[in-house]
């Protein structure tokens, strides 16, 4: 095969980060930019549209000088990164709301008030316990009636990326189907935007992209972008995936029944289905569109898990002239001399709140310390916390998917490099644990989906078997599970019963 190369474009939250992919899978080239965020007051964090896009150009940029001649032989670019937030442009591309993520709670009220009136519908429909873009589209008109009045459409940051590169006419701005569950205006069954949701919020369709599939072709590269970032004129712009259904393509989750987990900041366990059934007795699990047309994942995660580890080893682990990755180090060798249960301590590690299901009141909360335990057994109980977390959806999965025989999980991200963590996660859950041989699952899922959009890659599902490889598999200790059974049904009751403890501690003026 003539030397191709494919460019897969990561729009973090904090970062852009561009992989560029030969057609073995192998990362010839990567660079990363910031991406610059305001946090005025608490519970605002934005990004302006402008600085992002430019953070993309130059990041693109930094990568074609790397390559040098040879970025000529980039033939798609394909897009893959933050999945829920919200963003309005008016009918030139220009950024009215800024790009508004999760992290952006100031929606919350009316987030509320439409769980109050929509929530199986939203569940049902829509595929979601955590709404976003409705109720941010609520707020935002509501409270700034005169600039919600210029937008035209309203958009995921993939979405703008691609109209900014393909100078593309607003009424084709796109957003692909793997993005649609966390807007809670979807029918994610059916690929199309839920006129039963849009009508109760008030919001007219004419306000939305146009849903299209992870591997359709929705512009090309214009020749002032081209100009701007190296590259040559008219590559075509590839919608790509989210990077939880992207991460599940290039770690080869593409059968009725694998797993996997994403052990990062919002840490995510999610299993392929065929069929998406709504969790109403628990409301552990939404559904993501898999970047293959016709499936889905059943998916939970827990926000900010990976975000509370780091904060817990910043605000009661850091030492003077020791890194991150030693402090970590250190971390384990200590935790993995306790055993399950630390002694006595229990953690909730919902910091953020419990997403699935959703009850924002909830906070982080150690119990059943005294004087002889150390800083490792308050760090082992938040990982024991979140693999009872993990648990608890493993556990609605199996009661809604029984046709699925679930033995083994994936793991990808920073958790994956903790052999500690990833054992705990086998013992608690019973299931195999299984360390793959790469760590760029979604960026080279993005690259597979732009190669398969021009030919180059036929089949996905054969495609991601053939470049990914299990390195390690930690198999389960059942009789350490039989000891974490008893504290994973207190961890249960205590996510219930707390809740009234947190509210009235929230509630003292």
């Amino acid at each position: 095969m003539k030397d191709i190369l494919l460019m897969s474009v990561d729009l973090g939250t904090s970062f852009i980060k561009v992989g560029i992919y030969d057609t073995d899978s192998k990362c010839v080239a990567t660079e990363t930019e910031p991406v610059k965020d305001y946090r005025p007051s608490p519970g605002v964090f934005i990004q302006k549209g402008e600085e992002l896009f430019a953070s993309v150009l130059a990041c693109i940029k930094k990568t074609t000088n790397r390559l040098g001649e040879r970025a000529q032989k980039i033939e798609a670019i394909a897009f893959t990164g933050q999945m829920s937030g919200f963003m309005g442009v008016d009918e030139h591309w220009n950024d009215i709301t800024t790009w508004s993520c999760s992290l952006d709670s100031r929606y919350m009220p009316y987030a509320e008030r439409q769980m109050a009136q929509l929530r199986d519908q939203f569940l049902d429909i829509g595929g979601t316990n955590f709404p976003q873009m409705a109720p941010k589209f609520e707020w935002f008109k509501k409270e700034y009636p005169l600039e919600s009045s210029k937008i035209a459409k309203y958009l995921m940051i993939s979405g703008y990326v691609i109209g900014r590169l393909g100078d593309l006419p607003i009424e084709d701005a796109v957003i692909d189907r793997t993005f649609i569950q966390w807007t809670g205006l979807a029918d994610v069954r059916n690929d199309r935007w839920s006129k039963q949701i849009c009508d109760a919020i008030e919001l007219d369709q004419k306000f939305l992209p146009k849903i299209v599939k992870s591997n359709d072709i929705c512009g090309y590269l214009s020749a002032r972008s081209a100009r701007e970032t190296g590259l040559k004129a008219g590559i075509p712009l590839v919608s790509g995936a989210g990077d939880k259904p992207a991460g599940c393509l290039g770690a080869d989750i593409v059968t009725p029944g694998d797993m996997i987990f994403e052990a990062s900041s919002y840490g995510e366990i999610s299993c392929c289905i065929e069929e998406y059934r709504p969790d109403f007795i628990e409301r552990r699990l939404d559904v993501i569109p898999s970047a293959i047309a016709g499936e889905f994942y059943a998916t939970h995660f827990v926000a900010g898990s990976g975000i509370t580890l780091d904060w817990f080893m910043n605000t009661f682990a850091r030492q003077e002239g020791v890194s991150t990755k030693e402090m970590f180090a250190m971390m384990e060798e200590k935790v993995a001399n306790i055993e399950p249960g630390c002694d006595g301590v229990m953690a909730l590690g919902l910091l953020g709140g419990s997403s699935m299901p959703l009850d924002g009141t909830l906070r982080g909360l150690w119990m059943g310390h005294d004087w002889s335990h150390k800083k490792e057994h308050f760090y082992r109980a938040l990982l024991e916390s979140f693999s009872y977390d993990f648990a608890l959806c493993i556990r609605s999965i199996e009661r809604l998917y029984p046709e699925y025989a679930l033995h083994a999980i994936r793991i990808i991200g920073g958790g994956a490099k903790s052999p500690v963590w990833t054992q705990m996660c086998a013992d608690v859950q019973g299931k195999a644990y299984q360390v793959l041989d790469r760590e760029d699952v979604a960026m080279w899922g993005a690259a597979m989906l732009a190669g398969n959009a021009i030919g180059v890659f036929g089949d996905l599902k054969q495609t991601a078997k053939e470049y990914v490889q299990v390195e390690k598999e930690f198999t389960p200790d059942m009789i350490r599970k039989a000891k974490y059974d008893k504290h994973l049904a207190i961890y249960e009751k205590y996510m219930i019963e707390l809740h009234d403890f947190f509210v009235r501690l929230q509630n003292i003026q």
